[in-house]
């Protein structure tokens, strides 16, 4: 009924023909479909609204016909519309099985000489957009080949704004997954990233922040830190965030501050990172901020970051604390002559003595394990089994602190908690063996001896 309707439905058509001729005319309805969304909001409408199948038209017509057939031209469609509708319905693209089509293309598209560059800005923007709606994206990236495409993009283009910064995107996207990152880290991204985000330079601000978001994704990988760690990026990432402090006097890249610190808090994680951060007078800068910081609200996520990493990094010791490092010392009543104890309290003044095993090859089972991606992954991620949920455990167990028979010696001074107090026959001088009264509404009252 709809100029839309009608043209979705002649590509249709054309989907179903092998004729030679059907090259034409599919480029045609197209360009008239593209036409439409950007210049009629109801056709925008239309083509969104929840009965409508303009979206699996395309979808089966991008998976159908080759990239250089009349691809580019619907997915500016598929651009236009997620960019103006705010992405609403990405998770329909997602659902209809967008995100596979969408890799494949992408494979097409990087397999000539050169890429077409436009047609690669549009397919990225578009995985970074519905990326996050698709929780297997990282996996089926991997399985379509998709990761070291985006990667060689970049290092192809590191002076290309347009086209590196959706490629950067994307590569944010592909490393929240584990083994992704690791992957990534081996094809030399984190030196790739370290390239982009220093030195100091206002300039591409926004590219700043992407690849600072893309860098501290990628450092969660313990291998990714590790070798970021043993090609000096420790001190570097220190010297970016002091850069920064000191010449955003008005603070307005407090994001890029905090990224780079989420960059640190990644690499931190591991003991290297963290035994790093000190030896790079870590502490001493990242205080030093922190208190030029507290006078401005603004820049408290600034401060809270670097209290984390501050408090994170800080040498651990056991109490009592045999050292200068406490203000208190309690001695123990008994140091033996040898042992762990004696030990521990021979040790100098800035060791840490609590032994750190936290990350001593773990790396190892993320680059060989078997990726069972499912949608209840997130939920087991956070369960902790250190919770105790026996109520019967949970009950604290009363114990005496004296036996059954010393505690008999105070019986006679607690009557009441000993002696079986019954009703006594006056006549008989016997207890009267108590029955209750069915009949009977109030209180019992037992009558006095003056009563009777």
């Amino acid at each position: 009924s709809s100029r839309t309707v009608f043209l979705l439905s002649q590509l249709e058509k054309i989907n179903l023909d092998s004729v030679l001729g059907a090259s034409d005319s599919a480029r045609y309805v197209t360009s008239k479909i593209l036409h439409l969304v950007q210049s009629q909001e109801k056709t925008r409408k239309e083509m969104t609204s929840k009965g409508s199948t303009g979206i699996e038209v395309i979808l089966s017509t991008l998976e159908v016909k080759s990239v250089n057939f009349c691809n580019y031209g619907l997915i500016a469609v598929f651009h236009f519309i997620i960019m103006n509708c705010g992405g609403r319905r990405a998770s329909v693209i997602v659902t209809k099985g967008g995100t596979q089509i969408l890799l494949q293309l992408l494979l097409t598209a990087s397999k000539e000489s050169p890429p077409n560059e436009e047609l690669m800005v549009l397919l990225h923007t578009l995985l970074a957009k519905i990326g996050p709606k698709d929780k297997k994206i990282g996996m089926k990236a991997r399985i379509n080949g998709a990761l070291n495409i985006s990667l060689n993009l970049v290092k192809q283009n590191l002076h290309n704004l347009r086209l590196i910064l959706p490629c950067l995107q994307v590569l944010r996207v592909y490393s929240t997954n584990s083994v992704n990152a690791v992957s990534l880290g081996k094809n030399g991204v984190v030196e790739l990233l370290f390239k982009i985000i220093g030195p100091f330079s206002k300039k591409n601000t926004s590219l700043m922040k992407v690849a600072l978001d893309t860098l501290a994704a990628l450092l969660k990988s313990k291998t990714n830190a590790r070798r970021a760690v043993d090609r000096g990026y420790v001190q570097v990432l220190l010297t970016i965030y002091v850069d920064w402090h000191g010449h955003d006097s008005r603070h307005r890249y407090m994001l890029i501050r905090k990224g780079v610190l989420q960059c640190i808090k990644s690499i931190t994680n591991i003991k290297l990172g963290r035994k790093a951060f000190i030896d790079a007078s870590g502490m001493k800068i990242l205080y030093n901020t922190s208190q030029e910081c507290l006078a401005v609200r603004a820049l408290d996520p600034l401060v809270n970051t670097s209290s984390l990493i501050m408090r994170k990094c800080f040498p651990k010791n056991r109490l009592p604390l045999p050292t200068i490092k406490s203000a208190f010392h309690f001695q123990l009543p008994v140091i033996p002559a040898s042992g762990p104890v004696a030990q521990l309290y021979n040790l100098p003044p800035d060791v840490d003595d609590v032994v750190d095993e936290s990350d001593d090859n773990d790396d190892a089972e993320t680059e060989s394990e078997i990726e069972t991606e499912n949608d209840d992954d997130k939920d087991q991620r956070f369960k902790n089994d250190d919770i105790e949920t026996d109520i019967n455990k949970l009950k604290p167990r009363q114990e005496l602190g004296r036996s059954i028979e010393e505690l008999k010696m105070y019986e006679q001074f607690f009557p009441e908690l000993s002696e079986n107090f019954q009703e006594w026959d006056l006549v008989s001088k016997e207890p009267k063996p108590f029955v209750p009264d069915a009949n009977l509404s109030g209180p019992i009252v037992v009558p006095t001896a003056s009563e009777e």
